[in-house]
């Protein structure tokens, strides 16, 4: 009986193995939740090309942007859950929809699997040059003095939204969130003399730097590569938990997708590390390279608790 039993379910066994070997099956979308040009599709185009040429089947890439990355994320999460398709996004939508949105149209824990992450670079903070800026003393100083300080951010519930309530709350200052939509024009209002202070990429800043229309003093979590002299914030005597995050980019599949196939994505992205079109993209906005499966989900857990509360001490309501 026994025997027979195993027989019986061999043909399964062998049905689900086959299905899982044969990925891909046909062309593999990869939904990226932020608009074309950005870093968020760059990373998927380039990694997307890598896999390309390693599985023999198409990467497409789909820019599905809006609602802080929430319309593409929701698209993944009702997809078959094949391998067929991806979502390549940021730390926002992982994390900080769930605190800023009532209903983002996905549940992060239930409807999907996180793959692969990069993780962030350390974002720089700018002073514009009128403000006599270039320490963390010295824009906490600045502030005290003038009573308030306009403090540029590229969106509502960002990291330098973050960065701000975190140094109101230690240093009893009131500082001002500027919100913009994007770090562009957020770093154009610097250059104009609208902003006091900015803080977002590496790559985005050195519109200003590059112009000395802006003074770099500080660097948010972690040092970053090409500016190694610049001291973190915590180096500086900032001492929130927040500051020992630094964000992500990263990959995710619907939830049901069979782990064998979660695996091979996650070595594929790893194994991209190496191609010389990844790591240009990689350098340009200074970013470490992406981590495998249980690593990736190890950072994850490690950090959202410390994403979660900050956020949650924003005080806003969410839309």
């Amino acid at each position: 009986m026994a025997a027979g039993t195993a027989a019986a379910a061999m043909p399964f066994i062998s049905r689900g193995a086959s299905a899982q070997a044969a990925w891909p099956s046909r062309n593999i979308r990869m939904i990226c939740s932020y608009p074309a040009g950005g870093q968020t599709d760059l990373l998927a185009r380039a990694f997307g090309d890598f896999i390309t040429r390693q599985v023999g089947k198409t990467v497409v890439v789909e820019n599905k942007a809006g609602a802080s990355g929430s319309i593409g994320a929701a698209e993944v999460a009702r997809a078959e859950p094949d391998g067929h398709t991806i979502l390549c996004s940021i730390s926002t939508t992982y994390v900080m929809n769930r605190v800023m949105m009532k209903n983002p149209g996905y549940d992060m824990d239930k409807d999907l699997t996180l793959v692969s992450i990069i993780p962030g670079a350390g974002l720089l903070l700018v002073a514009s040059p009128k403000s006599g800026v270039k320490s963390l003393d010295d824009l906490v100083a600045f502030a005290k003095k003038s009573g308030k300080v306009n403090f540029g951010t590229y969106s509502a519930g960002s990291a330098p939204h973050m960065t701000i309530n975190e140094l109101n709350k230690q240093y009893g200052l009131n500082i001002e969130p500027v919100h913009y939509r994007g770090e562009a024009p957020m770093w154009t209002g610097l250059a104009e003399g609208t902003l006091d202070v900015a803080m977002g990429s590496y790559t985005a800043a050195q519109s200003v730097l590059g112009s000395n229309l802006g003074v770099l003093f500080a660097v948010h979590s972690k040092k970053v590569a090409a500016i190694p002299d610049v001291k973190t914030l915590p180096e500086q005597g900032a001492t929130s938990k927040f500051f020992t995050l630094s964000g992500f980019s990263g990959w995710a599949v619907p939830k049901a997708t069979p782990q064998p196939i979660v695996d091979r994505l996650a070595e594929l992205f790893v194994a991209a590390n190496n191609d010389p079109k990844v790591k240009e993209v990689l350098s340009t906005f200074v970013l470490e390279p992406a981590i495998g499966f249980k690593e990736s989900n190890a950072l994850y857990q490690r950090e959202l608790p410390i994403w979660l509360e900050t956020g949650k001490s924003l005080g806003m309501e969410p839309s």
